[in-house]
């Protein structure tokens, strides 16, 4: 599907932050002249193509008082990957996680993200993890500073 200068306009619109309010789609409609209704009609038929597969929210944890935030880094059996990473996928606790290829200087192969108000509260974390999969062969990883986060950005003039 050819996109038309109309659709850029409003793709500008929601790729970036959404104002909070009880109607964030309202405001960005106005400012590229159109109604919130159409607005909101033509996000929805762009979702129902697939142009569109989700709407995300960024959490600036340490803003929201996380302050503890570790990659931990576990050594899953091959024949347990499925089972325990679809497990670990579903912790609310946890809000990403990577299976990755092992490697002989580095054998741990699935990766979860986690965030606590500290650095205990992580490893208080991953320990409930562990106790809940059996998988006892782990590390903590902690984040010293964060360097980039940002979402893609299309359409923008250069």
């Amino acid at each position: 599907m050819k996109l038309c200068e109309e659709d850029k306009k409003l793709i500008r619109q929601i790729q970036g932050d959404l104002p909070i309010s009880p109607t964030p789609f309202e405001p960005l409609a106005r400012q590229i002249g159109w109604g919130e209704k159409e607005f909101l009609k033509r996000v929805k038929f762009f979702l129902r193509q697939g142009m569109i597969r989700r709407f995300g929210a960024i959490l600036r944890h340490q803003k929201a008082g996380y302050l503890g935030n570790a990659m931990v880094v576990w050594k899953v059996p091959d024949d347990q990957t499925l089972r325990v990473s679809q497990a670990m996928a579903s912790l609310a606790t946890v809000s990403h996680c990577y299976l990755r290829p092992a490697h002989p200087r580095w054998d741990f192969n699935l990766y979860t993200m986690v965030h606590g108000r500290s650095e205990k509260d992580c490893r208080l974390v991953a320990q409930k993890i562990s106790k809940e999969t059996g998988i006892k062969n782990y590390r903590l990883l902690f984040s010293k500073r964060e360097h980039k986060k940002s979402s893609m950005r299309y359409f923008e003039s250069r």
